[in-house]
Order: C-alpha cells, then structure tokens, then sequence
C-alpha cells in the first residue's frame, strides 16, 4: 500500500461515527489509540540509546513530567530508548527508600534515577 491510499484509509476511517461520541471526544480516542499502538510496537522503533546510560539532564526532564502513556512514548521516541526504560523511571522514582534497599541496593541505575527524583521533590 503506497503513503497516499493508507493517509486515505485512515482519514476515512477518523470520519467515521462512533456511536455516542462527540467530535472532541473522538479525537482523544484516535490519540489514546495512537499512542496504545505505538507502546505494542515498541520494538519495532530505532532505539539507538538503548542500553546507555542516562544523563541527568535526560532524567530530569522526563520526570517533570507526568508519569503517563503518552508521556513515556513521547520520551522514548526523544531520547532513542525503549518504552519500558520510560515507564522504569517513573517507577523508580516512585518506589520508597526502603523497598529500593530491599529489591535493588546495589543497582546505580535506580540510585541514579532515585537521586534525580529527590532533586526534583519527588516522594515515594
């Protein structure tokens, strides 16, 4: 299928009614599936950073930001890394003190993570 038929497909298929659902809502419905199909195919993405350390500065600026979907999507396609390295990160950040020396004392990923977070005003 060439780029032209499939934009085609898909806008006709975004002009289709759904029953009991306004325009504005139906455009978040397109968006939240967007965003489900680009988390499923994950793997399929150019993840050049995957597996590299984080910088601080990277840290930071995701964890600024709302532990959501979309969000963990929009930064791994930024930052060249996998959805899951994403949702990691919140995760980390959010887990306390104690349960980080019980599962991962020794772990300088999550230590790191863990002190960019505090940075932040992050509490577990």
């Amino acid at each position: 299928m060439q780029s032209s038929e499939f934009k085609s497909r898909l806008l006709e298929l975004f002009a289709e009614p759904v029953d009991g659902v306004a325009y504005e809502e139906k455009i978040r419905l397109i968006e939240k599936y967007l965003v489900e199909y680009q988390k499923k195919t994950d793997d399929q993405r150019d993840r050049p950073n995957h597996r590299k350390p984080w910088t601080d500065q990277e840290l930071r600026i995701v964890l600024r930001d709302a532990p959501t979907m979309r969000n963990c999507v929009k930064y791994a396609n930024l930052f060249g890394r996998g959805y899951g390295s994403i949702e990691q990160i919140y995760r980390w950040a959010s887990t306390t003190d104690q349960e980080v020396k019980t599962k991962r004392p020794d772990d300088a990923f999550v230590a790191h993570v863990k002190r960019i977070a505090k940075e932040l005003g992050w509490r577990a």
